[in-house]
């Protein structure tokens, strides 16, 4: 009897949706906060103690290439949820919204049978009850999250209300991932969980514990250090569980960063640029993937992939279709999973377009939450969440293209920087000598950018297209 109210108690918390008896394989998509390339102890960082990273490196497929879609966040993680570039729904930079017109992977997941959970930092729109870009509007069952990055004892939105928590960031973040996952697991439910850390985004304070490991360093390294060591205790915790569960094999873990290293603080491993730079060291981010079932020895790849690629492979792995008419940027990783390919199919496109980001101070807001829901009453979502499927009254042209822009085709970068005032810089580098982006080649390889450029206008174009609601089925 007490094993069936258990049962019951798990059932009654979490909306894991009905029983299928065909086994499908789970899905855990691990992001980190402002985690640089070689932020990590496996890419011989000199301090950093990540031993549940490094185990995990060691045993599924390590991306030694992998690529952020954008160098900030709200982006990036639109890029993860659409298998689009984020300017294609608007997502120029943090705190935009993305699009309600969009389909995201757990609205493409729910409808080959899973349960689906968003657990961390959101930051694609406001999380508040009415807002048409909460997780729940964006095809999450159930959530626990944040609309910015989130530090110690934070409070959390879980389903529209405001709850305080205590304990160690990424530790509160998978620890109610793992509430959830245990009773999709007792009910025989496939499930996409999503764990998106607010770590390591500053201003950085670690919790006591992790900090020591780092006390002989200056104060404001202790704590960047602290979190991304926060976040690997985190990380291996969840990675014991799944073991503990007996699920591990079946289950696909993918882990990765949302934009490049921080500056100042942060390691790019040597490569040019940081966070909010279209350069490799503001794109470049650590990634791996375990699928012991898939996976059954530990490899390095170099193949170039993007945080674009994570929705078609999903989608190929659990048998879910794209049924919208938008363009994907992405591709499915599932023959490089299987070493059929080792070189990309098709080029990558890169914008940061010119544009301010969204202030968006969430402990703030949720403490401004949870004071009106304990008095009663509750607050209206912020204007740019309530206007996210608003599409541009002025569309944007060709003339429109400024920013920074990148085409990435083998191991040929391709750049285009716009100033506002319309003049355009080209610069080529060869990755593969110059994987720094030392050399400028644009003057000597002028058939390189001849066959380049085209590529990179037309993809532009279709961005364009794509954000001035081309697709979408009531334009």
């Amino acid at each position: 009897m007490r094993y069936v109210i258990l049962f019951a108690l798990a059932c009654g918390l979490f909306r894991c949706g009905p029983l299928h008896a065909e086994v499908k394989p789970n899905i855990v998509l691990v992001m980190a906060d402002d985690q640089g390339w070689g932020d990590m102890a496996y890419y011989d960082h000199p301090h950093l103690k990540t031993p549940h990273f490094d185990a995990a490196a060691a045993t599924g497929i390590r991306f030694d290439q992998f690529y952020a879609a954008a160098p900030v966040c709200s982006p990036t993680r639109a890029s993860v949820l659409t298998g689009r570039h984020p300017n294609r729904m608007g997502v120029f930079k943090w705190g935009y919204p993305m699009r309600p017109q969009e389909l995201t992977l757990a609205e493409a997941v729910k409808t080959v049978g899973y349960a689906t959970g968003h657990f961390g930092k959101w930051h694609l729109g406001s999380v508040r009850t009415k807002s048409p870009a909460n997780p729940g509007k964006n095809g999450f069952d159930e959530w626990l999250s944040a609309p910015n990055f989130f530090d110690n004892d934070p409070i959390l939105c879980r389903n529209g209300t405001a709850v305080q928590l205590r304990g160690e960031s990424s530790m509160v973040t998978v620890d109610a991932a793992l509430q959830w996952i245990e009773a999709c697991v007792a009910e025989d439910q496939p499930f996409l969980a999503v764990v998106w850390f607010g770590s390591p985004h500053g201003p950085h304070v670690a919790a006591e514990e992790d900090r020591q490991q780092y006390k002989s360093h200056p104060k404001n390294l202790q704590n960047f250090y602290g979190e991304i060591t926060g976040m690997d205790t985190a990380f291996g915790k969840l990675r014991d569980a799944l073991d503990r569960l007996k699920i591990h094999e079946n289950t696909v873990l993918w882990y990765c960063s949302d934009n490049g290293a921080l500056p100042r603080v942060g390691s790019t491993g040597g490569h040019r640029g940081n966070k909010g730079k279209v350069y490799e060291g503001g794109l470049l981010v650590p990634s791996i993937l375990e699928w012991p079932a898939r996976i059954s020895q530990h490899r390095i790849t170099n193949m170039r992939c993007n945080t674009c690629d994570i929705y078609p492979t999903i989608l190929e792995i659990t048998s879910a279709k794209h049924t919208a008419s938008t363009v994907l940027d992405g591709i499915s990783l599932l023959p490089l999973v299987d070493k059929k390919v080792d070189r990309r199919s098709k080029g990558m496109g890169f914008w940061d377009y010119t544009a301010k980001g969204i202030s968006t101070p969430s402990a703030k807001w949720m403490a401004d939450l949870l004071k009106a829901q304990r008095e009663g009453g509750d607050l209206e979502p912020h204007v740019s969440s309530i206007q996210a499927g608003q599409l541009p009254d002025k569309p944007l042209t060709a003339d429109d293209y400024n920013g920074h822009a990148a085409w990435i085709d083998g191991d040929w970068k391709l750049h285009r920087i716009q100033a506002n005032n319309g003049r355009v810089v080209w610069e080529l580098y060869d990755l593969k000598q110059d994987p720094n982006e030392t050399k400028d080649l644009s003057e000597s390889e002028r058939d390189q950018v001849d066959r380049m450029t085209p590529h990179l206008e037309k993809w532009l174009q279709s961005v364009t297209a794509s954000f001035n609601g081309a697709e979408y089925p009531s334009q």
